[in-house]
């Protein structure tokens, strides 16, 4: 017996609006101490997973994220080694990060294990770098890892999130902000998921305003595109602990970009380039 198609919508308060995917199936699920986690099948953009009914990612666009987090930070640190990734338990990001030759540590500290272990399960493409020996799979409080991490050795810190509620919600403050900026190097940089420029501009101000009390000199938000997220038009926010005096931080290794020995859907020196030209009512919000 073939079960019709039927519709999922996510709805979001915030922006007055809602993301819908034609669904087949529930292919699984698990309540974890933390969240509840589903994964659907769809008719167009593969599996689906969602957490406490948020859209988390789809086999199709998921790309998009993942490189953004990643790429443009890794091109504009001079020679990153050490990353952490905070959050990132589907493990796209981390399967990113350890595309980079350079990169001699990658550990990922996610508090929930059942991300990691549904992503392996449904999103398996995902977690093919798993095994590399230079990552780290903890399951832990990232704040705490954090809080614990030892100074001056991390050059790196992706924080790969939910939306600031729940587990998440602590991984927006100056508190957290203090324990990365005290963990990275002098030319270290901190990535954040900034959310949708078009309809959370003030959450991007604020996780600004944040990280400067905690000591970041200068901040860039790059947008990009994302489907399934709300509005799907997204942004990573990149904070350098200490400003360059040449007024270049967050210039990036635009050959080596070019040069790149991996693949990519949608990263690349053009992209990474453009994304740097701050749309003016982003610039006018945020005082650039």
């Amino acid at each position: 017996m073939t079960t019709e198609p039927t519709w999922h919508y996510e709805n979001f308060e915030p922006t007055g609006s809602s993301i819908g995917y034609r669904v087949t199936r529930k292919l699984d699920e698990v309540q974890s101490p933390f969240q509840k986690i589903e994964i659907f099948e769809t008719t167009d953009w593969g599996n689906l997973m969602l957490i406490d009914g948020a859209v988390m990612l789809t086999t199709r666009d998921n790309f998009l994220y993942h490189e953004m987090m990643s790429h443009p930070a890794l091109f504009t640190h001079r020679a990153p080694k050490n990353v952490v990734i905070i959050g990132g338990g589907d493990c796209g990001t981390l399967r990113e990060v350890l595309k980079h030759d350079g990169v001699t540590e990658a550990v990922q500290c996610d508090i929930d294990e059942q991300v990691t272990r549904m992503a392996e399960k449904w999103f398996p493409e995902l977690c093919d770098r798993n095994d590399d020996p230079r990552a780290q799979l903890l399951f832990d409080d990232g704040i705490a890892y954090m809080a614990n991490r030892a100074p001056n050795s991390v050059d790196l810190i992706i924080v790969d999130s939910t939306d600031p509620v729940g587990p998440a919600e602590g991984l927006f403050n100056k508190a957290f902000y203090e324990s990365c900026f005290r963990a990275l190097r002098e030319d270290g940089i901190l990535v954040q998921q900034s959310e949708s420029p078009l309809m959370l501009i003030e959450l991007i101000k604020e996780m600004r305003t944040e990280m400067g009390k905690a000591g970041f000199k200068t901040f860039k938000t790059l947008p990009f595109p994302q489907p399934c997220y709300p509005t799907g038009w997204w942004s990573c926010t990149l904070a350098r602990k200490h400003a360059d005096q040449k007024g270049g931080d967050f210039e990036f290794r635009e050959a080596d970009a070019q040069a790149k020995t991996f693949a990519s859907k949608y990263y690349n020196a053009g992209i990474h380039r453009g994304a740097l030209s701050t749309p003016a009512f982003v610039a006018e919000a945020l005082g650039e």
